[in-house]
């Protein structure tokens, strides 16, 4: 699963825009904007969300979910819990 945060905290890291995104992941520039405009964890097609992930592993992004460890080495960000 992947968060709207991860999403553009992943485009960030990347240096890309919403409409590059798209483009590697194989789906629509508005189908990338609802999904980031979202609360919480996206909710989509599965098939639509797998394609997205696969292009930010592909792009050399991990996306770490909660309450996992890094599986890798290099530089990343995470949200710490709320105090």
């Amino acid at each position: 699963m992947i968060s709207s945060t991860q999403m553009r905290a992943a485009r960030a890291l990347l240096g890309i825009d919403q409409k590059q995104l798209a483009e590697m992941a194989g789906v629509s520039v508005p189908t990338i904007q609802r999904m980031e405009s979202s609360h919480g964890n996206v909710r989509g097609v599965v098939a639509t969300l797998t394609k997205i992930i696969d292009a930010l592993d592909a792009a050399g992004l991990e996306l770490i979910g909660n309450e996992n460890p890094s599986q890798g080495r290099g530089r990343g960000v995470r949200l710490k819990e709320p105090q």
